[in-house]
């Protein structure tokens, strides 16, 4: 066998090891919640005997798991809308209009990706409280959208810069204003850059427990990973429930990967190859 076919060989098998090994605990995940409390305390690994939707029936009768799941709709797609809003607005300025102070400007952005947010949990909470929004969606909302926008500012500078001049300046004879010219020119082109900044945005705020944890207290206002919380037991926890809670709470995020993967990888790869 030759070296170079080999090597190939050695690659594709390593790559389907670490699938199967990323994969396997949704697989876990996925046959367990089919499974009865006993069968998953007995067996953990075993496959099901025959698909019982039962732990799913359960679940809807435990918890208003559907009103979960709006409101983390509701914070993921509205954080992430301000994030794509704001974060292009300012990229754009960052990125096509060099001033004395653009570099600096541009550094304060990075600066919310080196500062834990979490170390600041008290004054962001005094200030929930200040905004009278303590105990309502948009104080995680706007505190996700606050904490995507320096990445987000980075990924889509980084793009815009790549991006022709002459396809503003010949927009700009065409008779478009600087925002007819990013939201008609720039922002299509920029299709990869904005579906990597919704899919990392949008798992972060649709997965996150902490901050719901603290400025949700409401049942009515708790997102998915807060509101499962009552499944756990004192002394014991109904884990095929738990499993099927965390199997729909799942799909938004598998759907939205499917239909933005493409995008997705050609954001994460882009000016690898010139």
């Amino acid at each position: 066998m030759k070296p170079n076919k080999m090597l190939r060989t050695l690659q594709y098998v390593t790559a389907y090891l670490i699938a199967v090994v990323g994969l396997y605990p949704i697989f876990l995940m996925i046959y367990s919640s089919f499974k009865s409390n006993i069968d998953i305390l007995k067996n953990p690994l075993s496959l099901p005997k025959s698909l019982d939707f039962a732990s799913y029936g359960l679940l809807l009768d435990k918890l208003p798991y559907f009103q979960y799941m709006g409101n983390s709709a509701i914070v993921s797609v509205t954080s992430v809308l301000l994030i794509m809003c704001f974060g292009a607005l300012a990229s754009f300025y960052i990125a096509r209009y060099p001033f004395r102070w653009n570099g600096a400007l541009f550094f304060y952005f990075l600066i919310g990706m080196m500062i834990p947010v979490k170390l600041g949990i008290v004054p962001l909470f005094l200030l929930m409280k200040q905004l009278s929004i303590i105990n309502t969606l948009w104080s995680v909302i706007l505190l996700y959208a606050a904490i995507g926008m320096p990445l987000s500012v980075l990924i889509l500078t980084g793009f815009f810069r790549t991006l022709p001049k002459e396809l503003e300046e010949a927009a700009k004879l065409d008779g478009c204003s600087d925002i007819k010219t990013l939201w008609h020119i720039m922002l299509p082109l920029m299709r990869p850059a904005m579906g990597t900044v919704m899919i990392i945005n949008f798992i972060t705020a649709w997965n996150d427990f902490f901050f719901p944890l603290i400025f949700l207290q409401e049942e009515s206002k708790k997102t998915i990973p807060v509101g499962m919380l009552t499944l756990f037991g004192q002394y014991s926890t109904e884990w095929n429930v738990l499993f099927a809670g965390l199997a729909l709470s799942s799909l938004p995020m598998l759907v939205l990967f499917l239909f933005a993967s493409r995008q997705f990888m050609e954001g994460m790869t882009a000016g690898a190859i010139k």
